[in-house]
């Protein structure tokens, strides 16, 4: 059973992530938002199905990597959460119990066996 359909957002953490974000949009033409420190880059799947991955600059005092010092964090999208965090449960890893739903669908946490925070992403169905 396939779950992780694709790469919802790398994220990572900088001492300033507007400075960082005006820099990436100056020196390679990123095209994210002069007001934000991240961008969402559309595409459709072979099936026509519309989607996107963020490209997300975050405060390097965050604690939504977890407690282990990364500077990074890779979100997975996946088609279902509850079924995923099942089988990574199933399989030893440690698994947050906290879900969280918002509009742009529910989020997981887990640890791999590298110590590094993966985020789980199952999006809100498009209307």
């Amino acid at each position: 059973m396939n779950l992780v359909t694709g790469i919802g957002g790398i994220f990572f953490k900088s001492r300033n992530p507007p400075d960082l974000a005006r820099w990436y949009r100056e020196v390679l033409g990123m095209p994210n938002d002069p007001n934000t420190s991240s961008w969402a880059f559309p595409w459709q799947d072979l099936n026509g199905e519309p989607g996107y991955t963020v490209w997300g600059v975050m405060r390097s005092s965050t604690s939504y990597f977890g407690n282990s010092g990364q500077m990074f964090m890779v979100n997975l999208r996946v088609s279902d959460l509850d079924a995923a965090l099942t089988r990574l449960r199933a399989a030893g890893a440690q698994v947050d119990d906290k879900v969280e739903q918002t509009v742009e669908g529910r989020f997981g946490w887990f640890v791999d066996p590298d110590g590094r925070r993966v985020e789980l992403w199952e999006p809100a169905p498009i209307k």
